[in-house]
C-alpha cells in the first residue's frame, strides 16, 4: 500500500507536519465540530462541486488523466455529509481536509498532483459564496411572492375610502389599495436592490490561492464558468479576504424588515379593537387566557419582532468584521458569518407570514367608510377652494378652514353637514367676503368626491392607484425574470444537465 493509502483512522498520516497533535475535545465541541456540522448539511455540494472544477482544470493541465479525473469526479459524487461526519475526527474536524482524505483513501491508486497547488482559503470563500448566492435567490423569490401578494390585494381594495392617519391624526381620505401600492413599492424596491447586489457578488474567489494567487496556470475564467458565475474576482487577496457580501445581503435585509415592521404596526393598528378595519381569520388569529371577548392577532407580533432580528444579525456581522486585518482569518470567515444562515432563515419567514397575512386579510369596507364620515378629512380641499375659487391667499385660506371646522364640531355638525353661512361668517371674521360659499363647500366633505378629488399622478385616487399598480405588475414580472435568470446561472453550479461541462458534472 502507498504510504499515503490508510483508513482515515487514528494511525492516518498526519495532516500537517508542523503541529503533531490534533485539535483538543475543548475545540472540537465548542468550536469545530458545530462548524463541521454547519458545513457538512449547508456547503458540502458546494465544496463537491468546487473540486470538480478543480479536477476539471488538473485535467486541462496534464496534472491528471482522463481516467483518473473520472475516479476523482466519481468518488466526489458519492461523498456524503454522514461519511465525512463519521471520520472528522481524524481530520481534525475540518471538512475540506474530510473531503480530501474520504477521497484519497478510496483511490485505486494514489494521485499525486491531486490538490497540488490549493489551499482551503479560496475553497471556502466560495463555497460560502455559492451557498450565499444560491440563498439569496430563494429569498428574492420569497419577496417577489410577498410583492405579488401585496399587489393583489391592493388592486381588491383601491375604491374604498378609508382615513389616512399623520401623526396617529386622521388627516386624509386614502383607500387600503393606495396604501398596500406603498407596501408594493417597497417590495420591488428590495427586489432591485438585492438583484444589483447579486450581481456585485457574482464574482468567482477560486484559483486566488491563499492570499497571493497560485503558481500553476489556473484558468480561473473557466473555473467561475463551470461553477456559475459570470466573472472573476480580478485580485487574489479579495478574493479571499472580501466577506463585505454578508453585509450586503444582511443590509439590504435590514433596511427593509424596518420598513415592514413600520406597515405591520399600521395593520396592528387597524386591526384593533379601537380601529376595526380589518380582520384575520380563525386559523391566523389568537385569544386571551382570562378575557374570553378578545380576539388577537399575534402573527403581526411575530412579524414585526422577528423583523428586528435582521437588524440584529446585520449588526453582528459589522461588529465581527470591523477592525479585522484585510486577509484571510478565521474570525471574519466562520465568526463574523454565523448569523447569515439565521438571517436568510428569518427574512423568509417574516415573508412567509406575512404573505399568509395579505392573502387572508379582509378589511371592513362599511367600518373604514363610516370612519371617514365622522371626521373633517375635506380641511384641505376647503382651503384649496377658498383660495381657487373666491381669491382667499393660501395661508388665510388655511386659517379660515381650520376656525370652520372648530366652530362647526361646537355646534355639533356632522362632516357632511356644511353649513355655508358659518363658512361666510368665519371668512368675514378674518376680512374676507365670500361671494359663493355653497359652491366652496360643495363636495368638499363628501367621502366618495374626496377619494376621486386628487388629479396628481401617484395619488390616493382610485384610477391612479390602479395605473401605479399595472406598472407594479410590470415591474414584478420583469424581476421575476431577471431573478430566474440568476437562478439558472446558480444552478448550473451545482451538476444540472444543462451545464455546458461534462468534465465538472460527468
Amino acid at each position: 500500500m502507498h504510504p499515503d493509502h490508510d483508513n482515515g483512522g487514528s494511525d492516518a498520516l498526519p495532516l500537517s507536519g508542523r503541529i503533531g497533535k490534533g485539535p483538543s475535545d475543548l475545540l472540537r465541541e465548542e468550536v469545530l465540530d458545530p462548524q463541521f456540522r454547519y458545513e457538512a448539511e449547508h456547503l458540502l455540494p458546494h465544496y463537491i462541486a468546487i473540486e470538480k472544477a478543480l479536477v476539471a482544470e488538473y485535467l486541462r493541465m496534464g496534472l491528471v488523466t482522463a481516467g483518473q479525473a473520472a475516479e476523482l469526479r466519481g468518488l466526489l459524487d458519492s461523498v456524503t455529509a454522514g461519511q465525512l461526519l463519521a471520520g472528522r475526527e481524524a481530520n481534525m474536524s475540518d471538512i475540506a481536509f474530510s473531503l480530501e482524505r474520504h477521497v484519497e483513501t478510496r483511490l485505486a491508486e494514489p494521485v499525486a498532483a491531486w490538490h497540488v497547488d490549493r489551499s482551503r482559503n479560496d475553497l471556502q470563500a466560495c463555497a460560502q459564496l455559492m451557498s450565499g448566492r444560491e440563498r439569496l435567490v430563494s429569498a428574492a423569490e420569497a419577496l417577489l411572492a410577498f410583492g405579488r401578494a401585496a399587489g393583489g390585494l391592493a388592486g381588491r381594495y383601491a375604491d374604498d375610502p378609508m382615513p389616512g392617519y399623520t401623526h396617529l391624526q386622521a388627516a386624509q381620505i386614502i383607500s387600503p389599495g393606495f396604501y398596500l401600492a406603498a407596501l408594493s413599492e417597497q417590495v420591488l424596491h428590495t427586489a432591485r436592490r438585492l438583484l444589483a447586489t447579486y450581481d456585485g457578488i457574482d464574482a468567482c474567489p477560486l484559483g486566488a490561492g491563499a492570499m497571493s494567487g497560485q503558481e500553476l496556470a489556473w484558468d480561473r475564467g473557466r473555473l467561475a464558468a463551470l461553477l456559475g458565475f459570470t466573472r472573476v474576482q480580478p485580485l487574489a487577496l479579495t478574493s479571499v479576504a472580501y466577506r463585505g457580501w454578508v453585509l450586503e445581503i444582511t443590509a439590504e435585509f435590514s433596511v427593509f424588515a424596518v420598513a415592514l415592521s413600520r406597515f405591520t404596526t399600521d395593520l396592528m393598528a387597524w386591526g384593533s379593537s379601537a380601529y376595526g378595519y380589518l380582520d384575520l381569520p380563525d386559523e391566523l388569529s389568537g385569544i386571551s387566557s382570562a378575557m374570553p371577548q378578545k380576539k388577537n392577532f399575534p402573527v403581526l407580533e411575530r412579524i414585526r419582532g422577528k423583523s428586528a432580528h435582521l437588524s440584529s444579525a446585520h449588526m453582528d456581522a459589522v461588529l465581527g468584521q470591523r477592525n479585522t486585518p484585510f486577509s484571510n482569518s478565521v474570525e471574519v470567515s466562520k465568526e463574523a458569518g454565523s448569523q447569515l444562515s439565521f438571517a436568510f432563515e428569518t427574512f423568509e419567514s417574516v415573508l412567509r407570514l406575512s404573505t399568509a397575512v395579505l392573502e387572508h386579510v379582509r378589511f371592513d369596507t362599511k367600518r373604514m367608510s363610516e370612519a371617514c364620515e365622522r371626521e373633517f378629512l375635506g380641511g384641505f380641499a376647503l382651503a384649496n377652494a377658498l383660495t381657487l375659487r373666491e381669491g382667499v391667499p393660501w395661508r388665510r385660506a388655511q386659517v379660515i378652514s381650520g376656525r370652520y371646522i372648530v366652530a362647526a364640531m361646537e355646534a355639533g355638525l356632522a362632516p357632511a353637514r356644511t353649513d355655508a353661512g358659518l363658512l361666510k361668517r368665519t371668512a368675514a371674521e378674518l376680512g374676507f367676503e365670500l361671494t359663493a360659499p355653497e359652491s366652496v363647500l360643495a363636495g368638499t366633505f363628501d367621502v366618495r368626491h374626496a377619494l376621486n378629488a386628487p388629479r396628481s399622478e401617484g395619488s390616493a385616487r382610485p384610477e391612479a392607484v390602479k395605473a401605479v399598480l399595472r406598472a407594479q405588475d410590470e415591474e414584478l414580472e420583469r424581476l421575476g425574470e431577471e431573478w430566474a435568470a440568476r437562478a439558472r446561472s446558480t444552478r448550473s453550479g451545482h451538476g444540472g444537465e444543462e451545464h455546458d461541462s461534462a468534465a465538472v458534472h460527468a
